[in-house]
């Protein structure tokens, strides 16, 4: 049995927003796992926040480069949010991204890419840990092509021209009139930023992630008969896509209409059909464990008292 400390707790508190001991008990049944905690608290209705599955604080910036019918988005770590306000980082994610953009999202690739003005991109990188004197990663890439349409592109929280703390493209392939496309690919770009959907649409969700929600819709109704049961799932996996499936979800700019009607509707006004191809979405540091500091301890050693 893993040891359910209080720590443990907090972090299960932190993610789901359900009561201590609900956590403490969540935590206890499932040996001390986190992500079956998350689905026993869920199951039984105590959740408050499933989607909170991080609270996670990295720093650095998000860039977006965007060009005809290309996009990408590239995050860049630093230590601390007082960098990525340096105009040197901001120049380096910028220049990331557009190199990305060229050579395509492949991180290690990219790496290994001429930067402009001389050397790589892992050169630049190297060069601006030794002129700024803080550690800093290209962690991911992301890139999106149409053969014809538009990209659409939204940063949030922008400090500069395609930098920011969340950064979206989306595609949008078309025929159809440039420029109609290109304020509903911004929308839209606005709406995934928003709403941080897991997929276009539930056939596009991971298979796992599915196996799950049915898993925990099948324990909330146990002891139902298997026709009912199925049923319910069934609902359950609708009411699922119309909150995480970006095709499905109310659209943020009117919520009487879901974001597959919007892109029916704006097909008689650019003159040809439309599909939403694919989207990504980077928001800054999610997923990374920032280790949390004990002052009092660090004080403590500092001065030679640790025990």
């Amino acid at each position: 049995m893993a040891a359910i400390t209080a720590a443990l707790v907090k972090e299960l508190r932190d993610k789901t927003g359900a009561g201590m001991m609900d956590c403490k008990a969540a935590l206890s049944a499932t040996d001390g796992n986190m992500e079956a905690a998350i689905d026993w608290l869920r199951a039984k209705g105590l959740s408050k926040a499933a989607k909170k599955a991080d609270r996670v604080a990295a720093e650095g910036l998000v860039a977006v480069s965007v060009q005809g019918n290309e996009g990408v988005v590239a995050e860049v770590n630093s230590e601390t949010d007082f960098v990525a306000r340096n105009p040197e980082f901001q120049a380096l994610a910028k220049t990331i991204a557009d190199v990305a953009l060229e050579r395509g999202g492949d991180v290690e690739a990219l790496l290994g890419h001429h930067y402009p003005g001389g050397g790589t991109v892992q050169d630049a990188i190297a060069n601006a840990i030794a002129t700024i004197g803080e550690n800093m990663t290209l962690r991911r890439v992301a890139s999106l092509k149409v053969s014809s349409g538009v990209i659409g592109s939204y940063v949030h929280g922008a400090i500069a021209d395609g930098l920011g703390k969340i950064g979206v493209i989306v595609a949008l392939e078309s025929t159809g009139k440039g420029d109609e496309l290109a304020a509903l690919g911004r929308q839209l770009a606005m709406h995934v930023a928003a709403t941080n959907p897991v997929a276009l649409d539930l056939a596009s969700v991971a298979p796992d992630v599915l196996e799950r929600e049915k898993a925990i819709l099948a324990e909330k109704n146990a002891g139902k008969p298997a026709n009912v049961l199925e049923k319910i799932i069934e609902s359950g996996l609708k009411s699922y896509a119309k909150e995480f499936c970006l095709l499905d979800q109310a659209y943020i700019h009117d919520g009487s209409k879901s974001v597959s009607q919007v892109l029916k509707e704006i097909e008689g006004k650019v003159g040809a059909p439309v599909k939403l191809a694919g989207f990504a979405r980077f928001a800054l540091g999610e997923g990374i464990e920032k280790e949390e500091q004990d002052f009092a301890a660090e004080v403590a050693a500092a001065g030679g008292t640790a025990g």
